[in-house]
C-alpha cells in the first residue's frame, strides 16, 4: 500500500520554465535511487562470494580479482541511464558514452522489442540514441520535451518512419498521467 507523497517520487529535476522554453527536464531523482540499488547489488554480492571463499578456505587474492571484477560488470549492467531534455534536444547519458540527437531533426523512430522495450531515436544529422519508453512515462515533461521536437520534425517532413510508435506512446503517457492525476486527488 503506497503513501500519499509516493506520487512524487518520480518528480522532475526541471528548472523553471524560462519564456523561450529552454529550460532540462532530466530524470535525476529516479536515476540516484537506482544508482544506490546498482551500488548495493553489486557490493551485496562481492561481500557474498568474499565471504563464501573465506569461509570455505578457497579464498585467494586471484579469485578475489575475479569477483571484483564480478561484482564491477554487474554495476555496469545494473548502472542506470541519465536521460535529459530541453528544447529540440535529447541526451542519454550511460557509463561510458553519451548520445545527444535534435528532436527537431529526427528522421526516425523505432520500438525496438526485445527483454526490455526501447525507443531508438536517429536524427537527420546521423546521431541516435535509446532510451527506455517507461522513463519517458515515468517523466511527462521528458515526454513533453520530445513530442514538441517531433511534432516539429513531422511538420517539416523530415520524420519519415515512427509516427504510430509516438502516437502509441503518447496515448500511454496519457493514461498514465491521468491516472496519476487520480491517485494524487484520491479519485482512484
Amino acid at each position: 500500500m503506497g503513501r500519499r507523497d509516493d506520487a512524487h517520487r518520480g518528480r522532475l529535476d526541471a528548472r523553471p520554465e524560462d519564456p523561450d522554453g529552454t529550460s532540462e527536464a532530466t530524470n535525476d531523482l529516479e536515476r540516484a535511487q537506482e544508482l544506490r540499488s546498482a551500488v548495493l547489488c553489486a557490493a551485496a554480492l562481492l561481500a557474498f562470494l568474499l565471504l563464501l571463499d573465506w569461509g570455505s578456505g578457497l579464498i585467494t587474492p586471484w579469485r578475489a580479482v575475479l569477483w571484483c571484477a564480478l561484482a564491477g560488470l554487474l554495476y555496469a549492467v545494473l548502472y542506470p541511464q541519465r536521460v535529459s531534455a530541453g528544447n529540440h534536444w535529447l541526451t542519454t547519458r550511460g557509463l561510458v558514452r553519451r548520445h545527444r540527437v535534435r528532436t527537431d531533426l529526427l528522421v526516425s523512430v523505432r520500438c525496438l522489442d526485445g527483454v526490455s522495450q526501447r525507443l531508438l531515436l536517429r536524427d537527420r544529422l546521423g546521431n541516435r540514441a535509446e532510451i527506455d519508453p517507461e522513463v519517458l512515462v515515468r517523466h511527462p515533461h521528458l515526454w513533453f520535451c520530445l513530442e514538441r521536437g517531433a511534432r516539429k520534425a513531422a511538420a517539416d517532413g523530415l520524420l519519415l518512419c515512427g509516427a504510430t510508435a509516438l502516437r502509441r506512446l503518447s496515448e500511454r503517457v496519457d493514461r498514465e498521467t491521468a491516472r496519476a492525476v487520480f491517485r494524487i486527488s484520491g479519485l482512484e
